[in-house]
């Protein structure tokens, strides 16, 4: 079975309840490689721009800083990220947002709205810290900051 750069195996999508389903993180940039799918980071645009992003990747926020509220273009935004049909995988921080906003993808009528295990940073280890346990960073895909 193909490996990521962490050596995790790539696999296959994961089934999940109201979205087409869960994938890893290689899984969702070998999609991306491929022209298969397009990637909608969906955290906050503060994130992106102090966390880091995924080149390439379509930022369009699910909840927008500050105070978290919804933001009122995700709909508009995801139609059009899906308008020509390929895969939508979804990024968020640890990979909580972006399961709602595959949810609410496949309520808009998108049928291959995926979630990204894991997220950009991955959970929190034993001190509190994201980017050491799972995640884009984590695995060795590609990202940029600032």
């Amino acid at each position: 079975m193909r490996q990521d750069a962490g050596g995790t195996p790539v696999g296959q999508p994961q089934a999940a309840a109201g979205y087409a389903g869960d994938v890893s993180p290689a899984l969702a940039w070998q999609w991306v490689q491929a022209g298969e799918a397009v990637l909608v980071d969906v955290r906050t645009d503060a994130e992106r721009e102090w966390v880091g992003y995924v080149p390439g990747g379509v930022g369009l926020a699910w909840k927008q800083w500050p105070g978290m509220a919804m933001n009122p273009a995700f709909d508009a935004g995801v139609l059009a990220a899906a308008a020509d049909g390929r895969k939508v995988v979804l990024l968020c921080r640890s990979g909580v947002r972006s399961v709602a906003a595959a949810r609410r993808a496949t309520e808009l009528g998108v049928a291959q709205a995926y979630n990204i295990l894991e997220g950009f940073e991955g959970d929190p280890d034993q001190n509190g810290q994201r980017g050491r346990k799972g995640g884009w960073r984590f695995r060795g895909l590609p990202w940029r900051q600032g």
